[in-house]
């Protein structure tokens, strides 16, 4: 019998992990009142700059003693920031599960070459056994949710209250779509490309007390690029955190974040950026009990992020191929998706096992994953009896 080709495609195909789909409604001229060819340094760029930290405060409910800033290079930047300017005044655990924390690993081991390191790693699809981080007496990184893996921590009940270390967490991919325990977390860094699809290249990094009073005490070893420093004299830059950057942003990314914070508000704040991030991953996870050749790479459902939903073929005929042609396999079903324009950048990572990863977040709309679904049906059958095709 041949494989049936769907008939409707999602009306935005977008599903990257990274810029992600643009909010519903989205339009360029949206932003007609980006102060483009101003001063970020005038009262209208500093106005604007606030104006996107203050709705970043309303929107995750960031606690009103909680620093929050505009800083360079996504939160990469905002991450690195944060290693270099706060790790070393103390023992260090690192948290692993995925690529990003693992290139965190490598920066805290291999640049700053800290002594006093402990690694808790566990392979894709797993989660490190959490209980043995010592978050009382140590400092703490790890990230909130995998981008690459698709497993993110349940909550923060495993980090201490009374802990006279900082905990640093990368929450760039759960920001916006998942509830972020703020007095269990010092340091908090996202990106405005994920969740609300902002525009790439700008990050934000959150402080609570406990790290501005590590930051206004502690100097570190080595010396810190213009980049990275949040103090001046011993004392916390506050311009940082009122809109004043530390170098250049794009005025027209400033007000597309703004925009899709607003948006937010709209769609009833983090409670329904939340909601609709649920929604998404839910209509994944219905496809997936209905076909048995496919799975969450995931192991536990409590783990299983709702944006960026990883996924591996099970299906004996494609886990009896060898690692690269698994990988090849992976590929051509994505190809088949792409070239019928019914679905784009859903390729797993790199350095991931071989599979589908699908961006759920906020600003994508149910009824486009629901069309996308029949889709990796058909590609998956046309590459598998391509594999059939290739054996005779």
């Amino acid at each position: 019998m041949a494989n049936t080709v769907p008939t409707t495609r999602p009306r935005v195909p977008n599903f990257s992990s990274g810029p992600c789909a643009k909010r519903p409604g989205w339009a360029l001229k949206n932003l007609s009142d980006a102060p483009l060819g101003r001063s970020h340094r005038a009262k209208i760029g500093k106005d604007k700059l606030k104006r996107a930290i203050d709705l970043t405060r309303e929107v995750l409910a960031v606690p009103a003693d909680y620093r929050i800033g505009i800083v360079p290079a996504s939160d990469t930047g905002a991450v690195e920031m944060a290693l270099w300017s706060l790790l070393g005044a103390r023992g260090v655990d690192m948290v692993s599960w995925e690529s990003f924390g693992a290139g965190w690993v490598t920066d805290v081991v291999k640049q700053l070459k800290l002594a006093d390191v402990r690694t808790f790693d566990a392979p894709y699809g797993e989660l490190p056994n959490l209980r043995k981080v010592d978050t009382r007496n140590r400092d703490v990184v790890f990230t909130w949710n995998g981008t690459t893996s698709g497993v993110r921590v349940v909550d923060a009940s495993w980090i201490a209250d009374d802990r006279e270390g900082l905990t640093i967490c990368d929450a760039t991919s759960a920001a916006f779509a998942q509830r972020l325990d703020w007095p269990k977390l010092d340091v908090v860094t996202f990106s405005w490309q994920k969740v609300l699809g902002g525009e790439a290249a700008h990050g934000m990094i959150v402080l609570s007390p406990r790290a501005v009073a590590r930051l206004e005490s502690y100097k570190p070893a080595w010396p810190l690029p213009k980049i990275f420093r949040m103090t001046s004299g011993g004392k916390l830059i506050e311009g940082i955190f009122t809109g004043e950057t530390i170098n250049t942003p794009s005025m027209l990314a400033v007000e597309d974040y703004i925009d899709a914070l607003e948006w937010a508000q709209k769609v009833g704040g983090l409670d329904g950026l939340v909601k609709r991030a649920d929604g998404n991953a839910r209509v994944i996870a219905k496809f997936v009990r209905e076909n048995d050749w496919i799975d969450f790479l995931a192991v536990k459902p409590k783990t299983r992020s709702n944006t960026s939903v990883c996924l591996k073929f099970t299906d004996p005929a494609v886990t009896a191929l060898a690692p690269d042609a698994q990988a090849a396999f992976a590929k051509q079903v994505v190809s088949i998706i792409e070239k019928a324009g019914a679905g784009y950048d859903l390729g797993h990572y790199r350095d991931a096992p071989p599979g589908l990863r699908i961006w759920c977040g906020a600003t994508v709309q149910s009824r486009d994953l629901k069309a996308l679904m029949p889709w990796i049906a058909y590609a998956f059958a046309e590459a598998k009896a391509g594999l059939g095709k290739k054996a005779a």
